[in-house]
């Protein structure tokens, strides 16, 4: 008889998915959404292996955090950030989050990829020109990965506007308006921290207001070519508080009382346990005051920004609102397309005048006349308008994140809208704030394409594919719906 025969039992090898192994650099509050995702709902495809950050309090957070919350997840290595390289290589890193603050973005992303990690980085890509030349360097030298997170993309509202205008509804956009306010709880706190000094967040121009320039680029399919600034700082600050006739301030906020201005760390958790606790590591001030010296970023700023294939916008962005939102028009050549959200309608007062979580805060109340609310408005040309349904979200930032998280942990999945965002993506968004700070500066218009950035944002020829394109979605959709738009798809 030849051959072998076995007479035992047949044994059925477990085939166990492969679970990428993570490093987080960074573990400041924005790092927990990455953290939860990993040791959460993706915890079958994604694993933490190290968390890098200079102070070794933030990083004893994380690990109780972890501990307490998914105690099966294991406890991931902890280690200074100047030890990317040797975690990445001893540790079998494969990619390598980047929630550290924006000014250390470009050196961050930059290592890991030389290390031979891929990479996923928080948005703004980076603040300058010289650190968007250090990242476009190290792709090229390494053929990296780099995911751009910019969940706004995600969010089902400005995704259903995103549709609209692809789908040919207001024909070829030729301009852009845009208005986003932050009120007096949010817009204030990229004052009292390290936000406040351009040298690490490149301003409001680049840390928040990359989100927005993001989304116009993605909305029109186009790219920025010359941009026109104007902006101070108007309300926030010394001198703004003596001039309305402000007395003595204390220098932080913590044990401050009566002042809805004023942080006080010990009243929330999470900032007392994250930062409080730990400033003994690196001396670093959470909770410093709106009105003290020496903050260096504008709170008013207006742009025009003219784009390669022809459209303008108009651009304010407010940091001390009483509501918080944002209202966008696009014009096209059929027609306009608008969304107003309202993301708070008031920062409410308690008994001992501080601040109430705004998270706690029901902006639904009838009495009310600004309610939580998001809508689209469509009309074209010799038509009534017609409301454009959205559909609904999950989790933050517009319902954004958890569809962001699934396209970053579980891969990109079918997507018409092209919502995954690259290193490339992020350099066409900080382009606009890179180009308003030196037009702040110099009080002249700046051409993107004088900027030193590494790579070519586009040129004509390509816009006008992206032109081309659009105009025939517009020739074969004369009759569109904005009653049955695409619904989100779940991955």
């Amino acid at each position: 008889m030849s051959g072998a025969c076995s007479t035992g039992p047949v044994r059925k090898r477990n085939i166990v998915p492969h679970r990428t192994r993570y490093a987080i650099v960074g573990t400041g509050s924005r790092a927990q959404m990455y953290i939860d995702a990993i040791i959460g709902e993706h915890a079958d495809v994604a694993e933490l292996v190290a968390a890098l950050d200079p102070n070794q309090g933030r990083l004893e957070h994380y690990v109780n955090h972890i501990a307490r919350v998914a105690p099966d997840a294991g406890t991931p290595l902890t280690a200074h950030p100047d030890e990317l390289e040797r975690i990445i290589r001893d540790e079998r890193i494969e990619r390598v989050i980047v929630t550290s603050p924006d000014f250390t973005h470009a050196e961050y992303v930059s290592r890991a990829l030389r290390a031979g990690a891929r990479v996923v980085v928080e948005k703004p890509l980076t603040i300058d020109e010289a650190g968007s030349r250090h990242i476009v360097e190290a792709v090229r030298e390494t053929d990296g990965d780099v995911v751009m997170t910019f969940n706004y993309r995600y969010a089902p509202r400005n995704s259903a506007f995103k549709r609209v205008i692809s789908a040919g509804a207001i024909g070829r956009p030729l301009s852009v308006h845009f208005e986003w306010v932050l009120d007096t709880s949010h817009g204030a706190d990229y004052f009292r921290r390290w936000h406040r000094q351009k040298a690490n967040s490149g301003g409001l121009l680049i840390h928040k207001a990359s989100h927005h320039f993001d989304l116009v680029n993605w909305w029109i399919s186009d790219v920025p070519a010359r941009v026109f600034a104007s902006g101070d700082l108007r309300f926030y600050g010394a001198d703004n508080w003596r001039a309305r006739g402000g007395g003595e301030r204390p220098e932080r906020g913590t044990g401050a009382s009566g002042d809805p201005f004023a942080l006080d760390l010990e009243a929330d958790e999470k900032l007392r346990d994250l930062y409080l606790r730990n400033e003994q590591y690196d001396g670093y001030l959470r909770d410093k005051d709106v009105f003290d010296q020496g903050i260096g970023i504008e709170d008013n700023l207006s742009l025009v920004v003219d784009y390669a294939g022809g459209p303008s916008m108009s651009y304010s962005l407010n940091a001390h609102s009483p509501w918080e939102g944002y209202r966008i028009a696009v014009n096209g050549t059929e027609g306009r397309v608008e969304l107003d959200v309202v993301e708070r309608s008031d920062v409410s007062l308690d008994g001992a005048g501080r601040v109430v979580d705004p998270s706690a805060v029901v902006d639904s109340r009838s009495t009310t006349l600004r309610p939580r609310d998001e809508r689209i408005l469509l009309q074209r040309h010799w038509e009534t308008p017609q409301e454009v349904e959205i559909p609904a979200g999950e989790g933050g930032h517009g319902g954004g994140d958890a569809i962001l998280l699934r396209d970053v942990f579980v891969g990109r999945g079918e997507d018409d809208l092209g919502r995954a965002a690259d290193y490339q993506d992020g350099i066409r968004a900080i382009a606009v704030g890179i180009a308003g700070n030196r037009s702040l500066a110099t009080g002249m218009p700046v051409r993107v394409d004088q900027l030193d950035l590494g790579v070519r944002l586009g040129d004509a020829s390509s816009v006008s594919e992206q032109q081309a394109h659009r105009e025939a979605a517009a020739a074969g959709q004369p009759s569109y719906s904005p009653t049955a738009p695409a619904q989100e798809t779940a991955r």
